[in-house]
């Protein structure tokens, strides 16, 4: 019942966006203002503030890094194998194609996902750890699919051009920005801080909503199966191999632990679907995965959260 607790609430919001686009309440035009207000307004608010607060001597932890982002690069690899040697056909070499399904299988939903999840369950002080991942997640992961994606042909890829994209992006900006406030210890005076902590409160609730929505959009694909291949990597394999990496190799808090393990169960993020319709492959299966995975993470989470708590 206490599982149930933490999930509900989340998955209600998920499926009241969902049904409103699926019953024409709202269409796409809507869902696109909506997440314009949740993603450059809403959350960068929500993250901003919490990051300028939080104790960063809890939050930069090396082993927590690294027990993360080893099973990420590990099942990003497993991902580009599988599609080298198992979907390609005649087993042609596509490093692009390989890329994105690597991306596919480790890339999470972190802010939409993750931090509801954390929260419900750990409580708000545990984000803190979080915030340091979020940070070098689509950094690391999108740079690496656009390098292999890049390879034989360096005109694919410009380091000018996906830097001024991430320095930019809303998440990566507003969690740079809160943690220089919180290194040079400036307070925010009292108005404009509750002015941004009214834009924060509606963050986690919209962008759950948006994400229903946004599931309307999308379909599973009639080659549904590596859409299911990616997804079961993605919120199966990882989150064990996190496990198992902060258990016995790094040793980590329990709590710490805790909170890396939900982060990388999350489904596969939206955005990896965008990287995939920007480069051109894999577009029907990334498509799918978000489907599929985010409809497989009630699952998912439903047995991490009761295998860690």
């Amino acid at each position: 019942m206490h599982i149930f607790s933490i999930i509900f609430p989340l998955i209600f919001i998920v499926a009241l966006g969902y049904s409103c686009c699926r019953l024409k309440f709202f269409d796409k035009q809507h869902i696109a203002g909506l997440s314009k207000f949740t993603f450059y307004i809403s959350l960068p608010a929500f993250l901003l503030l919490n990051m300028s607060q939080i104790n960063l001597q809890q939050s930069i932890s090396l082993f927590a890094f690294l027990s993360f982002y080893i099973p990420v690069l590990s099942v990003f690899g497993v991902g580009i194998l599988i599609d080298r040697f198992y979907l390609s056909k005649k087993h042609l070499k596509n490093y692009q194609q390989h890329g994105v399904f690597g991306l596919a299988s480790s890339y999470s939903n972190m802010v939409l996902v993750g931090i509801p999840i954390v929260i419900a369950s750990l409580g708000k002080e545990m984000i803190a750890i979080a915030f340091m991942i979020i940070t070098f997640h689509s950094t690391l992961l999108f740079a690496l699919t656009f390098l292999i994606g890049a390879k034989g042909n360096s005109d694919k890829f410009s380091w000018s051009h996906f830097g001024k994209s991430m320095v930019l992006n809303p998440i990566v900006l507003s969690i740079g920005c809160g943690l220089i406030l919180n290194i040079l210890g400036v307070t925010l005076f009292t108005d404009l801080a509750n002015s941004l902590e009214l834009l924060a409160k509606p963050a986690i609730a919209c962008a759950l909503f948006v994400l229903g929505a946004n599931l309307a959009f999308y379909k599973i694909a009639a080659n549904w199966q590596p859409a299911l291949i990616a997804s079961i990597l993605k919120i199966f394999l990882l989150p064990a191999l996190v496990l198992l990496v902060g258990t016995y190799v790094f040793k980590l808090d329990t709590q710490i632990l805790n909170v890396l393990v939900l982060l990388s169960a999350s489904p596969v993020g939206v955005n990896a679907y965008l990287i995939a319709t920007q480069i051109k492959q894999h577009e029907a299966t990334l498509a799918g995965a978000v489907v599929l995975s985010t409809i497989l993470s009630v699952i998912s989470f439903t047995f991490w959260l009761a295998l860690l708590l």
